[in-house]
């Protein structure tokens, strides 16, 4: 069991490692290696969830456990647009393919869409752990 303060320090490297993550999925992007660069977007997401996961006191050993944890708590509940949910399950579909589908290709402009995205997303997980 976590003491307060080493939850809200786990919180906030959780929340760290998902902008830096965002970041390398960005320079990714930046040079054309989309199919990389859908997996990173994810995985900055799925940190930043993470992160709320933890300061709300719930933990899951499953991707799919966390994202219904999610939808179940906030979306379900009319606390947040259902549009993150969307944001997040079609996310983790797009890495699932872009890890193990071998002919997954994806577009330069959909995956910059995904960043926008992402960067929606993490700003929400951001606002949401403050308090």
């Amino acid at each position: 069991m976590l003491r307060p303060e080493e939850k809200r320090e786990l919180v906030h490297h959780r929340l760290n490692r998902a902008r830096e993550i965002q970041k390398e999925a960005a320079l990714l992007h930046q040079n054309n290696m989309h199919t990389a660069a859908v997996s990173r977007i994810y995985y900055a997401m799925f940190h930043a969830l993470s992160a709320l996961a933890l300061s709300r006191g719930f933990q899951s050993g499953k991707h799919s456990g966390l994202i219904g944890w999610f939808n179940k708590i906030f979306v379900k509940t009319g606390s947040i647009d259902a549009r993150y949910s969307k944001i997040i399950t079609r996310s983790f579909e797009k890495r699932m393919d872009s890890d193990y589908d071998d002919f997954a290709e994806f577009a330069k402009e959909e995956v910059k869409a995904m960043l926008e995205e992402c960067e929606d997303f993490i700003l929400l997980m951001e606002k949401m752990t403050e308090g």
